[in-house]
């Protein structure tokens, strides 16, 4: 009696610095290499110097009540248990660590005090010794659910370390006369909860003390990281795992083979394998899977064909499984030829398509908008008796909407419904999305009441779609109710939202509300990007507020966001309309410093500028300019350098670029031409105006309304009818209605 007591002061008091290793071990235990001691010492000191400061040290370790401890095991030798429960409420964690102990002889007597214990004081404190002795018992018993579920509470109670846990199960480990599976539930349990880090720190000091948790608990850990990518922190196990010379198996080797594919990494496969052929342990049918669907993803096709004729080499038969991968592949690369050849050979090797196999191939097609092709493989799929999911009729609901096929969209919305498949929030989403861009906002409104009256929940995405159509068709009213319908539902707007909104009501020309969303929208730090500012100072120009509109500008500037070739555009173009065409150059000249090139529309809007202010000579002068910086005129630079020339009315100049323009390889067009005619009308030169036309003709430019009625009004304005009435008579032939009001 005495002896266990100071067993159990002992127990109380021992730390990971006075730990020694119990008498005994089970047969496989070994030590371990000291690189896990390395790994161990970077994160096990400061997590025992962190136990160590939460304690009181003033505080006494509980002693056990000898007297107690003697009368629970008289009652539970006598088998007299409800004598038991008055006493039961006494007990304190030392005690029930001690009446464990006694009982270590007699498992199935522990068992029964510990159900006793569970029962009755489901709210004892229970310490991390307690916890334990519990559990070494419990697994002893093979009631491994019942002891997981005191490993998770000691997993999760607040404020205890892994130390501490791991310290409890080792000291209590020879005393209740337990086994090694103790560990692998402790790891499975850490895996299980998704305390993968946790869960290798625990792996690691298991080592350290010389228990080896076993292959099955390794493969839990390693497979739980190499599924949530920690890839790195997985490798660093299984060279523990080696290390230690536990035993590995196949499910190792896939589960390795594995995380070498997400890391992109299969050209050590081969290196992998031979190293494990090694080891006795040969590659199966899921090795294979694993490595095809790994070349797959990374676009190395040929090899997964490589593999896939390997396998028969191998003995294994290639499953839908490994041909699914290929042609999700293929159809990733864009290569549906080659996949439908792939689905043939499936075929002809008796395997049968499922529906994972026509989705492949269903959503390429519907992706490429290739209506004929993408309705004959859901044709095929129905013949084949391969029942469609929701992700084959959203790929064609999807495919409908966006070509602006709606009633075919609906026709599969309803087949989905009849199919007996419940349709989510992603393909209302997707109908109400197809209704907003043909403007068709009334239908659009009407989806969105079915989908929440059948219990789908609008997401933020939802509520992007209608606010994007409602903003489309200026019916901002409306999108400032869903707003803040949006809002009070608790659905909280991001980018994408307060962007829309801005967009709108800067083409509204609202520039104060756009302005109160964009400081709403920093408010949230949500922060704006390029095309925000981008609409915004485009708002500002289009109204005339260019100081307004510098402001946003030099604030991007000084978040640093730089502005792109669509800001300078922009901004040159709201100093152009305003006539600050010397600003604008000085823009164009910075954009050229920037090394941002100069795009076409940006130099058509200075030749605008510059023409507008009555100085085509200096528009011309640029675009020499433009075309130094290798920017191509087209027709409208030098229509508009016409226009410009002919309101000079210097026709002549304006004339002699259409040769010009020709030598460039760009033929006039019937604004060319009617731009320098009228010019000459105007000025009553109608012999040069008419030898535009000859000239026009004979280009293959056929003369529209407004050549005529320039002829027309220019004749009359020189009293010359009869050639006005020539034209008007040539003018109804053409099939053009004249005015008559000369």
């Amino acid at each position: 009696m005495a002896t266990n007591r100071l067993l159990l002061q002992k127990l109380n008091l021992r730390t990971l610095t006075t730990f020694t290793k119990p008498s005994h071990f089970p047969p496989h235990a070994s030590h371990l290499h000291s690189s896990s001691a390395q790994f161990y010492s970077n994160y096990g000191v400061e997590a025992l110097q962190a136990q160590e400061s939460s304690k009181n040290p003033n505080q006494e370790p509980v002693s056990s009540d000898s007297f107690l401890v003697e009368k629970i095991l008289l009652g539970l030798k006598q088998g007299n248990l409800n004598s038991l429960r008055n006493s039961l409420f006494r007990l304190n964690p030392s005690d029930i660590v001690e009446v464990i102990c006694r009982c270590r002889e007699n498992l199935q007597m522990g068992m029964k005090f510990i159900d006793l214990v569970l029962v009755n004081c489901p709210n004892m404190k229970h310490s991390s010794q307690s916890f334990s002795a519990m559990v070494h018992v419990l697994v002893g018993c093979r009631r491994l659910s019942d002891a997981q579920a005191l490993v998770l509470r000691m997993v999760r109670r607040s404020g205890v370390s892994r130390v501490e846990i791991v310290e409890s199960l080792v000291s209590t480990y020879n005393l209740c006369g337990s086994n090694v599976l103790v560990f692998d539930l402790l790891v499975r349990t850490y895996v299980q909860s998704r305390k993968l880090r946790e869960g290798s720190e625990v792996f690691w000091m298991l080592g350290i003390r010389g228990f080896r948790v076993s292959i099955n608990a390794c493969n839990s850990l390693l497979g739980g990281l190499v599924k949530v990518g920690w890839v790195d922190l997985a490798w660093e196990v299984y060279d523990e795992v080696v290390r230690s010379g536990i035993d590995l198996n196949v499910y190792t080797l896939n589960i390795m083979v594995n995380a070498l594919g997400k890391d992109g990494k299969v050209d050590g496969v081969k290196l992998f394998l031979l190293d494990m052929e090694k080891k006795g342990i040969f590659p199966d049918i899921v090795t294979y899977n694993t490595l095809i669907n790994a070349y797959c993803r990374q676009g190395l096709l040929e090899g997964a064909f490589e593999l896939l004729n390997t396998m028969s080499g191998k003995g294994l038969r290639p499953g839908i499984y490994s041909y699914n991968a290929i042609i999700h592949g293929l159809c990733k690369e864009g290569n549906c030829i080659r996949a439908k050849e792939v689905l043939d050979e499936m075929l002809r090797i008796g395997l049968s398509p499922d529906t994972t196999t026509y989705n492949a191939l269903l959503f390429e097609s519907c992706k490429r908008n290739n209506i004929s092709e993408a309705e004959g493989i859901f044709h095929e799929m129905s013949c084949k008796g391969t029942s469609p999911d929701l992700i084959s009729f959203s790929s064609l609901i999807g495919m409908f909407s966006r070509n602006g096929c709606l009633d075919q969209a609906l026709a599969y919305f309803e087949g989905m419904k009849r199919a007996g498949l419940v349709p989510d929030n992603v393909i209302y989403t997707i109908l109400i999305d197809g209704y907003c861009k043909t403007g068709i906002m009334s239908k659009a409104l009407n989806m969105r009441d079915e989908m929440v009256e059948q219990g789908c929940l609008m997401d933020v995405v939802t509520y992007n779609t209608i606010l994007n159509g409602l903003c489309r068709e200026m019916m901002l009213a409306d999108a400032d109710r869903l707003f803040n319908e949006m809002m009070e539902r608790g659905v909280f707007p991001d980018f994408y939202t307060f962007t829309t909104l801005i967009h709108g009501y800067c083409k509204d020309g609202n520039m104060n509300k756009a302005l109160n969303l964009f400081n709403t929208m920093t408010e949230r730090n949500l922060k704006p990007d390029i095309v925000t500012y981008n609409t915004l100072v485009d708002g500002f120009c289009k109204v005339g507020e260019m100081e307004k509109a510098k402001e946003l500008w030099d604030d991007m500037i000084s978040r640093r966001m730089f502005p792109n070739h669509i800001s300078y555009g922009i901004l040159i173009n709201g100093f152009c309309s305003m006539g600050h065409v010397s600003k604008a150059l000085r823009l164009w000249d910075q954009m050229v410093e920037e090394g941002i090139k100069p795009t076409l529309v940006t130099c058509n809007t200075v030749i605008k500028g510059y023409c507008r202010s009555g100085d085509a000579a200096k528009a011309d002068v640029f675009l020499g300019k433009m075309v130094s910086r290798g920017v191509v005129p087209d027709c409208i630079s030098y229509n508009t350098l016409i226009n410009g020339y002919v309101k000079e009315e210097n026709l002549y100049k304006a004339f002699g670029l259409i040769n010009k323009m020709e030598n460039q390889g760009h033929l006039p067009d019937v604004i060319t031409y009617n731009v320098i005619l009228h010019g000459f009308c105007r000025q009553g030169k109608l012999e040069e105006a008419e030898l535009v036309l000859r000239k026009m003709i004979n280009r293959g430019v056929k003369p529209d309304r407004s050549t005529y009625t320039s002829l027309i009004n220019g004749h009359v304005s020189q009293d010359n009818l009869k050639a006005a009435f020539r034209f008007h008579d040539e003018m109804l032939q053409m099939g053009f209605v004249p005015d008559d009001k000369f």
